[in-house]
């Protein structure tokens, strides 16, 4: 059969996804939509519960029947819209079940904010800094500024002089910024 020059390839519009206003195709689902469109949506959205979904189902259903004209002819349209539209469906269905479930806000009520997280981060960091302290520079930041103690508490606790419980805290203070500074902490 040839075409005539003033008809469109048809082939041609189908590949690029384009149909051309009037043609056959068109009016073809058009009179699909027209005819079928209610009770196919109807039965879609029974099937989904979602109309957002029920409307993708019939028009991807209608977008089939135009891409296959000839199955919609000589045989019943509807029986043929309506099980293409069901194994839509059913193809759908399975795509979700196929994935691991989505998530919704109440998963992310239970993480912890990030200044949380950074806090946590960072109170790990420095207790690997204070760790690698010698024990008697350690021993006097746990008990000036841990324990909240005064320089006489704190040299009566350790059993050394308060002027040594100085010295002591400006050397470990420094050897505390060295230690955070190497694990990139310190300003």
């Amino acid at each position: 059969m040839s075409r005539s020059e003033d008809e469109p390839d048809r082939s041609a519009v189908r590949r690029e996804g384009v149909s051309p206003a009037g043609t056959a195709d068109e009016e073809l689902v058009r009179a699909l939509f027209d005819e079928h469109g209610g009770p196919l949506y109807g039965y879609v959205l029974r099937l989904t519960g979602d109309p957002g979904r029920a409307e993708d189902v019939v028009q991807e259903t209608l977008l089939r029947a135009w891409r296959n004209p000839g199955a919609v002819s000589g045989r019943p349209v509807r029986a043929w819209l309506f099980t293409v539209a069901r194994n839509l469906v059913v193809d759908q269905h399975r795509a979700r079940k196929s994935r691991p479930p989505e998530t919704g806000d109440e998963a992310l009520a239970v993480l912890p904010a990030d200044d949380e997280l950074d806090r946590a981060v960072e109170s790990w960091a420095v207790a690997d800094a204070l760790g690698a302290l010698r024990p008697e520079h350690r021993d006097v930041l746990m008990e000036v500024y841990y324990r909240g103690r005064s320089v006489k508490e704190a040299a009566q606790e350790l059993g050394i002089p308060a002027g040594t419980v100085k010295s002591r805290t400006y050397y470990a203070l420094r050897a505390l910024k060295l230690a955070l500074e190497e694990r990139g902490l310190a300003p």
